[in-house]
């Protein structure tokens, strides 16, 4: 149970401190979209390998990608809702996006968590710090900049830290006996999702942000995660 503790610690405090840093700390736009692009090629690393490949090997193929389907469509269809219908702007788009994003891969990850190494709990923390941490800081600090008191900002990042935090909870407790294919489910809607945030909310905003330099940020994440992610297998 402390290595579940110590890894939703970082999962909430990576957000915390992105979103105290976008909201009232000085983040260049080139910055940020470095940032971004590092969150973007360590999802990438997430999606493909602590999503979809472990869901196939529980699951139907037909059905994982079903469900991943669903998941991108999920997505897709509540960020087109903040953004355009309920105008919240794209900050808010960041938050719905890692919220949603977050929700079922929290659940996923509370039941990973059960008689995991030290290792590989070390290589999971890294990767959520290295996607969520950014994400946070940009999202931030754009609905900041669109007349929203940063109190109010700071406090629905805060809020969405403590809900994903207790979704990791209530998998590592009520999950451990639910079905493989049920678990594989869960995430490939989760992986649906993190791939429709990453061609409308996450490489746009590190190309408008960084320019070229954001392919570079992007395999610089990926290729941070992806040990990391070799050190836990």
């Amino acid at each position: 149970m402390l290595l579940t503790i110590i890894t939703i610690v970082v999962v909430s405090g990576a957000l915390i401190i992105g979103a105290i840093w976008g909201t009232y700390g000085n983040l260049p736009d080139k910055t940020e979209g470095f940032l971004v692009g590092i969150a973007g090629g360590a999802l990438l690393v997430s999606v493909i390998l602590e999503l979809i490949k472990p869901s196939v090997e529980k699951a139907p193929l037909t059905w994982c990608m079903a469900f991943t389907s669903f998941g991108a469509i999920l997505f897709t269809s509540l960020d087109y809702l903040v953004k355009e219908k309920w105008g919240s702007g794209k900050g808010s788009g960041l938050l719905a996006a890692v919220t949603l994003d977050g929700i079922p891969e929290n659940l996923a990850m509370g039941v990973a968590l059960i008689g995991a190494g030290p290792l590989s709990v070390a290589a999971l923390c890294g990767s959520i710090f290295l996607s969520n941490l950014p994400e946070a800081a940009g999202g931030a600090r754009e609905m900041s900049s669109k007349n929203h008191s940063k109190q109010k900002v700071l406090w629905l990042w805060v809020g969405t830290a403590i809900l994903l935090s207790g979704c990791a909870i209530l998998g590592n407790i009520f999950l451990e006996h639910v079905a493989d294919p049920v678990l594989a489910y869960i995430r490939c809607v989760a992986a649906g999702a993190v791939v429709a945030s990453l061609a409308i909310e996450v490489f746009p905003k590190a190309f408008k942000k960084d320019n070229y330099w954001a392919g570079l940020s992007t395999i610089l994440g990926l290729v941070m995660a992806y040990y990391l992610n070799s050190l836990g297998a």
